[in-house]
């Protein structure tokens, strides 16, 4: 995964390089793709699609962060991404190939949404157990679950001339679609 630059913070995330990663690979995004963020806070999660889907949309409800998200994007390098001030589902176009939920504001109405439309990929990431549980039920109610997966990275730093590691706190990765 290339390196992504995010200089324009949005006082929430980023969402770590780590976990990315395993979002887009679970999103398996190619240029004939329309992908749609719901919630793009610092826009990291739409650098990176933009760089492998053909069309991107990415939706902010809060004027900072979109304004976070313009910065960043111009920061990479990357034009072409529509940016929606809104919220959804009444911000979401009607034609998205992959669906990415960053948050969870009103997410059940986003997947009944994602069912509607028959969106192909939805990705779901969560960080809270709670709403991981009621998520993954939410996306099975709309027969779009396919898996979960918990993700927790540590990353090493030098102590004492050794090195020890950091653990974030984990990550529910919830992945599905329209079959």
């Amino acid at each position: 995964m290339a390196r992504t630059a995010l200089p324009h913070d949005a006082k929430a995330g980023p969402t770590k390089p780590e976990v990315r990663s395993v979002t887009l690979g679970k999103l398996g995004l190619d240029g004939s793709d329309h992908f749609v963020e719901v919630g793009s806070c610092t826009g990291a999660v739409t650098i990176e699609a933009a760089r492998h889907a053909g069309s991107v949309t990415a939706i902010e409800r809060k004027p900072n962060r979109l304004e976070a998200t313009r910065k960043n994007l111009a920061a990479n390098g990357i034009e072409g991404v529509e940016l929606v001030d809104g919220e959804a589902p009444d911000a979401l176009p009607g034609d998205a190939d992959a669906l990415f939920l960053g948050g969870s504001r009103n997410y059940a109405a986003v997947l009944d949404y994602a069912a509607e439309t028959g969106v192909d990929r939805v990705v779901m990431n969560v960080s809270r157990l709670e709403v991981a549980g009621d998520a993954v039920r939410a996306f099975r109610e709309r027969d779009l679950f396919e898996e979960v997966i918990q993700m927790q990275v540590s990353t090493g730093y030098e102590l004492a001339g050794a090195t020890s590691f950091d653990s974030d706190n984990p990550v529910y990765i919830i992945s599905g679609g329209s079959t």
